[in-house]
């Protein structure tokens, strides 16, 4: 008991070493960083863009409800192919080679994937769809994995001899998991409607596209018809979504993917036997293959990969900061039910809307610097995180004589959410670092915007080889999250 109690100031010391470090580490990240507002007005500009959000048109586009349908539908293909293959990827997740390879699909962003398939499918359909359904099919099987990891095995031991192994896992494993199973799957759903969404940044038309459209133009009142329809949406899942109704929805969203032009085969032959395939290697010249990944590594990877680890350590720390004081506001320790209703509906907000598409609002008002992109990440992640620890603390009993206000926030709530407050910012870091590569897209030096650049130069071998250094990059953050984790004995799944 002694040997017990005397690990938990060691624990809480090692938490708090690690806290300062991360805090200095983005101090120092920040002074290096371009951060900045650049254009003229930036205030009136802001000013702009809420008078739109508050005077909606929802009329200026005739294809607004043609866009919503189809953002639905991307996503219920996409999740619902997604889900099947995760689930038969996280029967064999033991194997060493399995897990490599859904790390390595779900590390490359859903933006990245159709800028791939754009390549050679065109706008079909099936672009939007695979770009969704891959990389949600990696990490399906990993949170999938897990779960049935940690099924009970006592009704498989009370089988009677001779029941096979299939009959075992359906009628003892899949009950004991069903509704951890089905939770996550409806939370990767609502994750499906946002990543639906932002693939309208790269020509699919979804709600997205109309987005990007309205801001281009300066039309604001447009652009807040686009996001309160998406609020909307996300906001009425628990009305709309009902296990009951979703047979006949996954059965109906093909049928509103819409129609592209035909597939030409020929073109995806030549992508995989030439395009990707490195220059000096196209043309038989192997001697000049090093001088030319060497220009590419120092030139475009290095500086992408220093922008996007500065840029992901300051979302990370800001991220903390906001849902340290995001989650008071939910906390039934704090305030009254108005107030906690009022802070719900900014938390909804905040963690409802894509990184991407507030950053590209950011930047729009505030000109191209890494400040829109932090704030977008903080935003977004801090909401999450503030949310998911707000609930927490109410369920924390307090005595009747606890100190109120700012005494009762830390010191009696803080010390008791910290642990899981760690585990779930460092478990969301690697996806905080897929997130800042793909913002590149939108002219932040991230590895993104090399990879972004490379498309549009038809260097399709260059931006592959950009797009493998970023997968492996999170990769890599990954794995150091859960190294941190285990040391600091954190929860190395946090239950979301």
């Amino acid at each position: 008991m002694m040997q017990g109690w005397a690990n938990i100031p060691i624990s809480r010391s090692r938490t708090a070493r690690t806290s300062l470090f991360f805090v200095a580490l983005a101090l120092v990240c920040l002074a290096m960083a371009d951060i900045a507002i650049t254009t003229a007005n930036p205030w009136q500009d802001l000013m702009r863009f809420f008078w739109g959000v508050m005077t909606p048109d929802f009329f200026s586009s005739a294809g607004l409800a043609t866009a919503l349908l189809r953002t639905l539908a991307f996503a219920f293909v996409g999740v619902t192919l997604g889900a099947g293959a995760g689930f038969l990827l996280a029967l064999v997740y033991r194997f060493r080679m399995v897990r490599t390879f859904c790390a390595f699909i779900r590390a490359i962003h859903e933006l990245f994937w159709a800028l791939i398939f754009l390549q050679f499918f065109g706008f079909h359909p099936l672009t939007g769809v695979l770009a969704i359904a891959i990389p949600y099919a990696g990490i399906f099987a990993k949170v999938y994995s897990e779960i049935l990891d940690e099924a009970d095995q006592e009704p498989r031991n009370l089988l009677p001899s001779g029941v096979g192994a299939l009959s075992a896992f359906v009628y003892t494993r899949i009950p004991d998991c069903w509704e951890q199973l089905r939770t996550y799957t409806s939370y990767r759903l609502e994750c499906g409607f946002r990543s639906s969404a932002i693939l309208g940044f790269v020509g699919l038309p979804t709600l997205g596209f109309y987005l990007e459209s309205a801001f281009s133009q300066g039309h604001y009142s447009e652009a807040g018809a686009v996001l309160i329809l998406f609020y909307v949406l996300i906001a009425t899942i628990p009305l709309w979504v009902r296990p009951r109704m979703l047979p006949f929805y996954i059965v109906a969203a093909p049928f509103f993917l819409g129609d592209g032009m035909p597939i030409m085969w020929g073109n995806v032959r030549r992508f995989f036997t030439e395009d990707i395939v490195p220059a000096p290697l196209r043309e038989t010249s192997s001697e000049a293959f090093w001088p030319w990944l060497s220009d590419l590594v120092v030139n475009q990877a290095l500086p992408g990969i220093w922008n996007t680890l500065l840029l992901t350590q300051m979302a990370l720390v800001a991220t903390g900061v906001i849902a340290l004081l995001a989650f008071p506001l939910i906390s039934r320790h704090f305030g009254n039910r108005l107030s906690r209703t009022g802070g719900h509906v900014l938390l909804v907000i905040a963690r409802s809307t894509p990184e991407y598409i507030l950053a590209y609002i950011l930047l729009q008002l505030w000109g191209p610097s890494m400040l829109p992109a932090v704030v977008a990440l903080a935003l977004h992640n801090g909401g999450i995180i503030g949310h998911l620890i707000g609930r927490q603390s109410s369920t924390i009993g307090l005595r009747p004589d606890a100190p109120r206000g700012l005494m009762r926030y830390g010191y009696e709530l803080v010390p008791r959410v910290y642990p899981s407050f760690l585990a779930f910012l460092f478990y969301r870091w690697e996806i905080i670092m897929r997130e800042t590569a793909i913002l590149g897209i939108l002219g932040i030096y991230t590895l993104g915007f090399y990879v972004d650049s490379a498309i549009q130069n038809i260097q399709f071998d260059k931006a592959m080889i950009l797009i493998l250094v970023t997968a492996l990059l999170n990769i890599g953050i990954d794995g150091l999250s859960r190294r941190i984790r285990r040391c600091l004995a954190l929860q190395t799944m946090p239950t979301c």
